[in-house]
C-alpha cells in the first residue's frame, strides 16, 4: 500500500477557514496541528439534542433541549448577582439562571423572546432550573434539531465546544472529498469484520440518534473498536520497533564464569524452581552478541534480587561492569547491603551512588566506578547523570521498572555504549502485570515469571476494619510485641503535603508512644535524611524497636522476618498494588502474620471491592489482575510507562480480547508492510513515539 496524494485533511489546520495562527497556537495543546488531527480529536462523550422535549416531562438529572418562552427576566441579588429567567411552554414552567452575565443579554430575553435552550436540569429553590444553559433564539434558529448527537470535545482555554464542533464539521467535509489514509493493510482489516476508517470516524463525530449511548458510553460500539485497535497496533508496533533498533546493536557476549557458580554455593538458601528458570533464561541472553531485554516480574519476596546478584555475576566474572537502578534511595541502600553481603566475600566491589555522599567520597567512587574499580554500581536515576562513566558496562539492571519508564533506562543504555557495544538490561518489578497488560506495556521485552515463593514464608492474614476500633488494634500491638514480634504501623496521608504527612506520621508515633509506654518505638517518614532513616531501620532490624511509626516509604526495600505485623491507616486511599507491597513486609519470618487495614467509614463501594480483594487472596498476581479491572493501567504501571495511560480510545482492560490480534497484526506489517508503519506512529503517537527511534 502507498500513501496518497497530499489531500485536504493532510494539509494545516490553518487551511480552514477562520483558523488563524491564534487559534492554532490553541488547537496545538489539543495535539491538533492537521486537519486530520482534528478527526483524530475524539469526543469524551456524547449529549441527545435531537429532540425537543416538554418542560412537564423533565426531572433533575436529565441533560435536555427545550423550546421556550420568556415570562420574566429579572436581576436579583442574593448572596451574588444573578439573572433569573422564568420560562414556559405549553407543559410547565422552568427557571434560566446566569451567574455571570452581560447587561445586552438581559436585554435579549425580553418578555415574549423565544429560545432553545440545552442543559443539566436541577431542582432549585422555586422548582426545576437550568444554570447557565445554552441557548439560540428561535428566530435565529428556524432549522430543527441537529440531526445527530451532539459531540462533548477535550477542552482547552480559548476553544469553545462549538469552535470545535464547527471545525471538525470543516474536516469531516474534507474527509468526505478526499478521505483519510488506510494503513491497515486489507489482510489485517478483512477478518475483523469492522468499519472502515472513513465510516468509523464519521460515525464517532457524528453518531445517528438511534445510535446506543449506551455503546458509545462504554466504549465497545464497532466504530470505537475499529479506532481502539488501530491505537492499540500503533503503541504495540512502536514498542516492537524499540525493541528490534536495540536488538540490531551488539552487545559484549558473557559466556559463564566461575564467579556464577561460586556465588550459588556461597548463598546459605537453595533457589526455587521458579527462580532456577529465570536464571537459565538470563544465563542464555547474556551468552548471545546481542543485547538482553528481560522482564523478571514476580510477587513480593519471591527472591528476584538473587536472580539479578546471579546475572550481575556473569557479567562481573566475565571482566565487565554493572548498573543497578532503584527508584528511592532506601531502596538503592537496601539492594547495596544485600549485594555487598554476597559479593563482597567473593572479592567484588559494590559501589553505592547515593545523594548523601558527598565530597572527596563521591569523587573516589566517581574515579572508581570510570576506571572498572567498582564492578557493580547501584544508585537511583543519578547513575545517568552527566558526571557519571563506566568504563565497561555489559549489564544494566533496573528494579521496580514502572517507577522510571522507557526513556529513562535507554538513558542509562546509552551511557553504557562503549567501543560501539551496548549493555544487556535486565528489568525487575514486584507488581505482578497481569499477561493482558503485559502484551501491551513490555512488547519489548521477554518476559521472566517467578511464580512461587521460597519455603517457609507464611500467609499474611489480611483483616479489614473501621478506625472506631483502634484500641483493639493497640492491644493487638503490645500483645505481638510482649510475644517478642515486631509491628509497622503506616500513616499513608496521601494528596497532602510532605508537611502533613510528617506531622501525621509524628502525632501518630506521639499517640502511640503515650498508649504503649512499655514499648520502644520508632518513627521513619520522607524528611528524615537518609542516615536518620538508615539509623531507625537499622535499630528495627536489629530488634532494638518493636514497633516501626513510618509513611509509605517502607513499601520496598525492607526486609524484617521478625516483624509479623503491619497496620495501615486510611487504607481506602491507597491502590491494590501499594497496599499488597505493604503487606508484604511482614509473613517473612515463621511466625503467623497479620495485616489490619485501617478506614475511614464510609466506604465507597469501589474501595470496599478493593480492600475486599486483599482480604479474599495473597496472590499478586490475582491482585494485580482486579487492580487492572479496579483502577486501570496508569495505576499499577504508573504514569510514565510508554504513554499508555494517555490512550485517546482504547482502553487495555476493556479492549483486551483484541490483543492477540493487534500482536499478529503488528508481526505482519514489520514483515510485509513497513512503509506504513511510520505514519500509522505519527498519526497516534506523535512525538512521544521518538524513544522508538532511540540507538
Amino acid at each position: 500500500m502507498t500513501a496518497v496524494p497530499r489531500s485536504r485533511t493532510t494539509a494545516p489546520v490553518t487551511s480552514l477557514k477562520g483558523v488563524g495562527q491564534a487559534l492554532a497556537d490553541k488547537l496545538a495543546r489539543l495535539g491538533v496541528f492537521t486537519v486530520q488531527d482534528l478527526l483524530f480529536l475524539l469526543p469524551l462523550r456524547y449529549e441527545d439534542r435531537t429532540r425537543i422535549v416538554p418542560i412537564g416531562s423533565l426531572r433533575a438529572g436529565d441533560r435536555a433541549v427545550v423550546e421556550v418562552e420568556v415570562e420574566l427576566t429579572e436581576v436579583v441579588y442574593r448572596g451574588k448577582r444573578q439573572l433569573l429567567s422564568r420560562v414556559s411552554d405549553r407543559s410547565g414552567f422552568l427557571t434560566l439562571r446566569f451567574f455571570h452575565f452581560t447587561s445586552n443579554q438581559a436585554a435579549g430575553l425580553a418578555r415574549g423572546v423565544r429560545l432553545r435552550c440545552f442543559g443539566e436540569v436541577r431542582r432549585g429553590n422555586i422548582g426545576l432550573e437550568i444554570v447557565h444553559p445554552e441557548y439560540r433564539f428561535v428566530d435565529e434558529a428556524a432549522d430543527a434539531p441537529p440531526e445527530t448527537l451532539t459531540p462533548v470535545y477535550p477542552a482547552t482555554e480559548g476553544v469553545q465546544q462549538g469552535r470545535l464542533r464547527r471545525l471538525t464539521e470543516l474536516a469531516l467535509e474534507a474527509l468526505d472529498a478526499d478521505g483519510v489514509t488506510e494503513w491497515l493493510p486489507h489482510e489485517v482489516l478483512e477478518p475483523l469484520h469492522l468499519p472502515s476508517l472513513r465510516d468509523a470516524l464519521t460515525l464517532i463525530h457524528r453518531p445517528a440518534p438511534d445510535t446506543s449511548l449506551e455503546s458509545l458510553a462504554a466504549g465497545k460500539h464497532p466504530a470505537q473498536r475499529r479506532l481502539s485497535f488501530e491505537e492499540l497496533l500503533a503503541h504495540q508496533l512502536s514498542l516492537k520497533l524499540l525493541r528490534r533498533t536495540i536488538r540490531s546493536d551488539p552487545a559484549w557476549a558473557l559466556p559463564d564464569q566461575q564467579l556464577v557458580t561460586r556465588l550459588r554455593e556461597s548463598l546459605p538458601f537453595k533457589l526455587t524452581r521458579a527462580q532456577q528458570r529465570a536464571c537459565d533464561e538470563i544465563a542464555r541472553d547474556l551468552r548471545e552478541g546481542t543485547p538482553m531485554l528481560r522482564l523478571v516480574q514476580g510477587d513480593v519476596g519471591c527472591g528476584k534480587t538473587v536472580v539479578a546478584a546471579l546475572a550481575a555475576a556473569q557479567a562481573i566474572g566475565a571482566g565487565y561492569q554493572v548498573a543497578l537502578m532503584a527508584p528511592t534511595e532506601l531502596l538503592a541502600e537496601q539492594h547495596a547491603r544485600n549485594f555487598t553481603a554476597w559479593f563482597q566475600p567473593l572479592g567484588i566491589a559494590v559501589g553505592l551512588l547515593s545523594a548523601r555522599l558527598t565530597g572527596r567520597g563521591r569523587t573516589t567512587l566517581l574515579e572508581n566506578i570510570a576506571a572498572g574499580h567498582a564492578q557493580l554500581a547501584i544508585g537511583t536515576h543519578a547513575l545517568f547523570q552527566e558526571g557519571v562513566r563506566f568504563r565497561k558496562l555489559a549489564l544494566v539492571i533496573v528494579d521496580e521498572q514502572h517507577r522510571f519508564g522507557v526513556h529513562q533506562r535507554l538513558r542509562l543504555r546509552e551511557k553504557g555504549e562503549h567501543e560501539g557495544q551496548y549493555p544487556h538490561q535486565l528489568i525487575m518489578t514486584a507488581t505482578p502485570i497481569p499477561r493482558t497488560l503485559a502484551m501491551s506495556a513490555y512488547a519489548d521485552l521477554d518476559a521472566s515469571i517467578i511464580d512461587e515463593l521460597p519455603p517457609g514464608r507464611t500467609p499474611v492474614k489480611t483483616v479489614v476494619m473501621p478506625e472506631s476500633r483502634r484500641d483493639e488494634v493497640v492491644a493487638h500491638i503490645r500483645q505481638a510485641c510482649v510475644e517478642g514480634r515486631q509491628a509497622y504501623w503506616v500513616c499513608p496521608l496521601i494528596d497532602e503535603s510532605e508537611a502533613v504527612r510528617y506531622q501525621a506520621a509524628e502525632e501518630t508515633a506521639s499517640v502511640l508512644a503515650e498508649a504503649l509506654p512499655e514499648i520502644k518505638l520508632g518513627l521513619v517518614h520522607g524528611r528524615m535524611n537518609a542516615a536518620q532513616k538508615d539509623a531507625a531501620m537499622e535499630r528495627f532490624k536489629r530488634g532494638d524497636l518493636s514497633l516501626l511509626v513510618a509513611t509509605t516509604v517502607i513499601e520496598v526495600g525492607v526486609d524484617v522476618p521478625n516483624a509479623s505485623l503491619m497496620i495501615v491507616e486510611n487504607a481506602e486511599r491507597l491502590g491494590l498494588a501499594q497496599l499488597h507491597q505493604l503487606r508484604g513486609r511482614v509473613g517473612r519470618g515463621t511466625h503467623a502474620s497479620s495485616c489490619l487495614l485501617l478506614y475511614k467509614p464510609p466506604l465507597s463501594p469501589l474501595a470496599r471491592e478493593r480492600l475486599g480483594v486483599l482480604r479474599e487472596t495473597n496472590d499478586g498476581f490475582e491482585v494485580a489482575r482486579r487492580d487492572l479491572e479496579l483502577r486501570g493501567p496508569g495505576e499499577l504501571l504508573g504514569t510514565r510507562q510508554a504513554g499508555l495511560a494517555q490512550m485517546r480510545v482504547a482502553d487495555l482492560m476493556r479492549d483486551s480480547d483484541l490483543l492477540p490480534r493487534v500482536q499478529k497484526a503488528a508481526e505482519l506489517m514489520l514483515a510485509r508492510h513497513a512503509t506504513n508503519i511510520q505514519p500509522l506512529l505519527e498519526r497516534w503517537i506523535g512525538a512521544s513515539e521518538a524513544y522508538g527511534k532511540i540507538g
